[in-house]
């Protein structure tokens, strides 16, 4: 749910005059709400948007399921032992390492998907009109690249995995957005029980994080999501 508001028109001076202060202060008035504007809904730490942005998304995603019939996805992620991160090196480099995964969801998502910072060391991303097969490729490919890419301190680098859970809210599914959380943070759980550093899907048992995505399949998946400039 991105929708661009167009530039405001500068106002013409009541007075006619060329320099006008009230004109002056009036778009600097502007400038200062669309500031604070985005700041309600960004997360400061890591630039995406937070978890109020979330929840009033995903309320648009799903009322559009019900129009449209095209399934809302969603994932939720969450890293690994990153308390451990914390104790061993210290909050600054724990703020490093969510910096680093939000910039990994940004650059794994398109431009219609929704990466937010859910809380702590959670995401989640909105992805519109997205089946459960396609989601959970998307989330098996962002766990890969958070696996391959370790966090370089002046130190040493710090290996990071993240544990994913993916599910989809279809039309005609009766249940509430608390609900679909719910039932996306059990499939997160699942994973987190069974070894982390994995993706557990809904329904569709048949797949699974440990499915084999064959090349033409990456290839084709880094073309759709890749970052866009």
């Amino acid at each position: 749910m991105t929708t661009s508001t167009p530039p405001p028109t500068t106002p013409d001076c009541p007075v006619g005059e060329r320099h006008c202060n009230i004109i002056d202060e009036l778009i600097s008035l502007r400038q200062e709400v669309a500031e604070l504007t985005e700041q309600v809904h960004t997360d400061t730490l890591t630039g995406l948007n937070n978890y109020r942005h979330f929840t009033k998304a995903l309320d648009y995603e799903m009322e559009r399921t019900q129009r449209t019939g095209q399934a809302t996805a969603l994932i939720i992620v969450d890293l690994d032992f990153f308390k451990k991160v914390n104790d061993t090196w210290g909050h600054e480099i724990g703020n490093q390492a969510l910096i680093q995964t939000a910039d990994l969801l940004k650059r794994a998502t398109r431009k219609l998907d929704i990466p937010c910072r859910y809380g702590g060391e959670e995401f989640v991303i909105i992805l519109p009109s997205t089946d459960l097969l396609t989601g959970t490729q998307v989330a098996e490919r962002l766990r890969a690249q958070i696996e391959v890419s370790p966090l370089v301190t002046e130190q040493q680098e710090i290996s990071l995995t993240a544990s994913l859970g993916i599910d989809v809210y279809s039309a005609g599914h009766q249940e509430t957005q608390e609900d679909f959380i719910k039932r996306v943070d059990a499939l997160l759980y699942e994973a987190k029980h069974n070894g982390r550093n994995q993706v557990r899907s809904g329904s569709r048992h048949d797949i699974q994080a440990e499915t084999t995505v064959t090349r033409d399949e990456k290839d084709a998946l880094f073309g759709l999501f890749g970052n866009e400039e």
